[in-house]
């Protein structure tokens, strides 16, 4: 059979013929396609093609399935990878493992989950992902995922959850990044559509804080609550510190140095991955001396109800915000520190911004602004102790449900 005739041979088939031919045989139509009818009735279309050397012929499915003009196409489209040095069963067995985007989501969230900075970050994660984009993107391959598709779903959230949405398309891009490392993408859409979505208003939520002058009231109302001895201990050291709830939850006795007045918390607990010292104040001294009490000056600082788990931060939250009515968010302490030193204070804005831990400058300050100011905040944070004492000992009547 001369190589025109393998291409498109004179007795080509027809859609007719296909639909009607009963007789066992092989019936060629072109580029080594044929329909093979066996004796007991089975029909399927079949390729013949030189793949890399070697004679090999491909199933490609039954004519109840697959049409006339669906198994021509698929034929030229295997002789055409085939001419380019490729393997058209290869390419068809990797297509079939390439994993759903919920498959992939589930194995990139495996696969990041020791990275992440807790628990709650790993979770947030996969339950936005299972939330938002799964029901529309979920039993897509990952290789057929396109920009309409995250685009449609971020455009119902976009403007409405805008912080959501910035999230959620992240963790998409995640997602699809991992796509194109494994080979099964070139491009990642969720890097593209940053100019086919709206705007979204730049509005900031500032977390509820209390004036600095109110915080020793609230400090008196939670000590003469009915909270565990831990839980009271743990808010007033966030207090004295100025420190997140989650470094001051997740204290640990080595990481205290009482001798030096100094609690050094590791990059991996602190949100900037940085080292950071705190100096502590004289009362923040006794605060430790009579947590001591509560481990034995091992493991937490400030145990939780249950045996080696810190406290959680939303012990702390229920008890300032509902129990007691105090009108403020456990990070709110830290803002009213922040504005006590800006309005009573001469220590310069370095000094305030090194307490909280927070990074000032550009790449090129930082990289000449080597110190901590460690000794002026030493200075400053016993300043904020004897300021709230002074304050507590003016209080007459404690707000708040007690």
């Amino acid at each position: 059979m001369s190589s025109e005739s393998i291409r498109r041979p004179k007795a080509a088939l027809t859609a007719v013929k296909v639909k009607t031919e009963t007789a066992p045989g092989k019936y060629f139509d072109g580029n080594g396609l044929y329909l093979r009818i066996d004796k007991d009735g089975g029909r399927y279309w079949v390729q013949r093609i030189t793949i890399r050397g070697q004679r090999r012929e491909i199933g490609l499915g039954t004519p109840e399935l697959v049409s006339l003009a669906k198994a021509r196409v698929t034929a030229r489209e295997n002789r055409r990878l085939a001419y380019e040095g490729l393997d058209p069963l290869q390419i068809r067995r990797e297509a079939r493992a390439v994993l759903t985007f919920a498959e992939a989501a589930r194995k990139v969230h495996e696969i990041h989950l020791p990275t992440w900075r807790n628990e709650k970050h790993g979770a947030q994660f996969i339950s936005t992902l299972e939330t938002y984009a799964f029901p529309k993107l979920g039993n897509i391959r990952i290789s057929e995922v396109t920009t309409a598709d995250v685009l449609d779903v971020l455009t119902p959230i976009w403007t409405k959850k805008p912080e959501t949405a910035r999230r959620v398309r992240q963790r998409i891009g995640t997602v699809l990044k991992w796509a194109v490392a494994k080979g099964w993408r070139k491009d990642n859409p969720a890097e593209n559509i940053g100019k086919a979505l709206p705007k979204p208003e730049k509005t900031k939520e500032h977390r509820q804080a209390l004036p600095y002058g109110d915080v020793a009231a609230a400090l008196a109302t939670i000590q003469a609550s009915g909270a565990g001895v831990s839980t009271k201990l743990c808010l007033e050291f966030l207090m004295l510190t100025a420190a997140r709830s989650g470094e001051a939850r997740g204290a640990e006795w080595n990481e205290i140095d009482l001798a030096a007045k100094v609690w050094t918390i590791p990059p991996s607990r602190m949100k900037s991955k940085r080292p950071h010292r705190v100096p502590l104040s004289k009362r923040a001294i006794e605060l430790l001396t009579e947590a001591a009490a509560l481990s034995g000056g091992k493991g937490l600082v400030f145990p939780g109800t249950k045996a080696g788990k810190p406290l959680s931060d939303m012990t702390l939250s229920k008890l300032v915000k509902r129990d007691l009515a105090i009108a403020t968010d456990i990070h709110g302490f830290r803002t009213s520190f922040r504005t006590w030193a800006q309005e009573r204070t001469t220590f310069p804005r370095e000094v305030a911004e090194a307490a909280l831990a927070h990074v000032v400058g550009d790449t090129t300050e930082q990289a000449y602004a080597r110190s901590d100011v460690f000794e002026k905040r030493r200075k400053m944070m016993e300043n904020w102790a004897q300021f709230l004492s002074a304050e507590s000992g003016k209080i007459v009547q404690i707000a708040g449900r007690v």
